[in-house]
């Protein structure tokens, strides 16, 4: 990492690098794309053009040449894939805005040369893989997929095992071995060194595996992400490093750590739960969830997000929302046209994601018009805007990006159904037609998204409470940290109009309130609010 151990100074703990200010743009490098140039240079034009004074953080996913899942299995994490462009774009973008890289580290390419060289008996690869006798017993191991754990390669000794968490393409990496621990470090200051400053570290939890274990979760890979934080901030203070964890809510708050692991922490359980609440109409299973939340300590937050280039996490649901409403979730995804994704769990098909563009996810069964959509829509985001931590956006839910139908049947996976590629051309038309709802939804987003980012109430770590105003509405107050700015965000998740007594809201009396989305005041005597279908407030003491 070139740190001088001699040299180092202590980074200071409990320090928040983030602000209200903080927004995360998520996006693959080809997205977007135009006639005569490189991708990666849409894509930079395309954030300025719309997104640079709402957005200070890029989220590109992976970006190098890959065999398989979209980027997700690295055939060569030093290159960029030259079908979208080359480290001169990535730095163009670092030069505007911060960029955030995914760490694909668990998994490596079946066509690398790492994994050539295991085949052929030739270091340094012929030790970076794990090979499991089959004496040992891996009855235990949990995994996201029904593909088998085991995969047999032919090798110059031979047919081995290796294994295999995501699929045969994606080979598992064997960090008991330190030489592979100091590859992923030469590549972490190798994007330090081009302007990368954030990091996903990617399906972390299944990094360390022990036969007769479950072999997720170990205590080795949580010291892995304390060295890995430690390496990076020590020389980068500024850089965060995120973990992407997509389990059970109690595992995944496991990776703050004391406050020495990750930085931030994706809040998978977001996504499933305000869909759930929004389609069904109530709060119900959200307010249990948020009364059960930690608040994160200085130095850490959540990331919130509703929407990603994978699908909709439903094991960050277990344990909050029951049998019926996980099932429900599932029937209405499909109502939707959707799909789900399956893994295993002691030979039996549990559903382990909900594949399914967002826009189209709050629509109406069966493709129905539904004039309540966009509202649904953009109601969902409003929520997580107003939530404890850092919020982050996939490009495909600002843009209102329906099922892809046709993608998904071409490339053969589920995930695909929410990649869709836009040509700018014909997106550009889209935004522009008054009549489709996608430059609407932009415009509803981004001029929500700018009047968060000057609330101090809406700080990553101010204070969260969440307020119990019946089933049919959503509620919870943010407050400054120097206690100068209230936020009561009130939602109403249901078609019908909702009314609230403003006695339940207690808000500080003398003072004036005023609504920062519809930027009205609250009149003097007012008794009670009326909320249309799926209408939001954001009442304040400070504007």
């Amino acid at each position: 990492m070139g740190i001088n151990p001699a040299g180092a100074k202590r980074v200071a703990q409990h320090t928040n690098l983030w602000s209200e200010q903080d927004a995360v743009l998520v996006t693959y490098g080809n997205s977007v794309n135009a006639k005569g140039e490189a991708p990666l240079e849409t894509v930079t034009n395309i954030f300025a053009a719309y997104f640079s004074s709402a957005f200070n953080i890029v989220h590109l996913l992976p970006f190098f040449p890959f065999s398989s899942d979209e980027g997700f299995s690295v055939v060569n994490y030093l290159e960029v894939n030259q079908s979208l462009g080359d480290w001169q774009d990535i730095e163009r973008l670092t030069s505007i805005t911060r960029v955030m890289a995914d760490l694909v580290i668990n998994h490596v390419s079946s066509r690398s040369i790492w994994f050539d060289q295991f085949k052929r008996g030739e270091l340094p690869g012929r030790d970076y893989f794990i090979t499991p006798e089959d004496s040992e017993d891996l009855s235990a191991v949990v995994r996201p997929r029904t593909t088998p754990l085991l995969t047999e390669v032919q090798t110059r000794k031979g047919l081995r095992k290796v294994w295999t968490t995501f699929g045969p393409d994606q080979v598992d990496l064997n960090f008991s071995n330190p030489a592979v621990l100091l590859e992923m470090v030469k590549v972490i200051r190798y994007y330090l060194d081009r302007g990368i400053d954030v990091f996903r570290l990617d399906a972390i939890a299944f990094l360390w595996k022990q036969a007769g274990t479950s072999s997720i979760n170990r205590p080795e890979t949580h010291e892995l992400v304390r060295l890995l934080r430690t390496l990076i901030e020590h020389k980068q203070p500024k850089s965060w490093l995120i973990t992407e964890t997509n389990l059970p809510n109690d595992q995944n708050l496991s990776y703050f750590g004391n406050s020495n692991e990750a930085h931030l922490i994706y809040n998978f359980s977001l996504p499933p739960l305000l869909l759930q609440g929004l389609l069904a109409g109530t709060s119900d299973f959200l307010n249990r969830w948020m009364m059960s939340m930690p608040p994160a300590r200085d130095g850490t937050a959540y990331l919130n997000f509703i929407a990603s280039h994978d699908g909709i996490g439903l094991r960050p649901a277990e344990g909050i929302l029951d049998e019926a409403a996980i099932s429900g979730l599932v029937q209405a995804v499909l109502d939707r046209h959707g799909r789900v994704s399956w893994r295993e769990v002691a030979g039996e098909p549990q559903p382990y994601e909900l594949n399914i563009s967002l826009y189209d996810a709050f629509g109406e069964v069966h493709g129905a018009e539904d004039e309540h959509q966009m509202g649904r829509f953009v109601l969902a985001h409003t929520i997580m805007m107003g939530l404890e931590g850092v919020p982050a956006f996939y490009i495909h839910s600002l843009f209102g990006t329906q099922n892809d139908y046709r993608r998904a049947e071409a490339l053969g996976h589920n995930r695909a159904i929410n990649r869709h590629l836009w040509q700018q051309e014909a997106l550009e038309a889209a935004l522009a037609n008054e009549t489709l709802h996608h430059g609407k939804v932009m415009r509803a987003l981004l001029q929500r998204l700018q009047v968060r980012q000057m609330q101090p109430a809406f700080h990553p770590n101010a204070t969260q409470y969440t307020l119990l105003l019946g089933s049919r509405l959503f509620a919870f107050w943010r407050q400054s940290r120097d206690r100068e700015q209230s936020i009561f965000c009130v939602h109403n998740l249901t078609k019908r109009v909702q009314h609230l007594s403003i006695d339940s809201l207690n808000l500080i009396v003398g003072e004036a309130w005023h609504d920062l989305l519809s930027d009205e005041p609250l009149r003097e005597g007012t008794t009670k609010l009326t909320l249309f279908p799926y209408q939001a407030v954001w009442l304040t003491n400070w504007f």
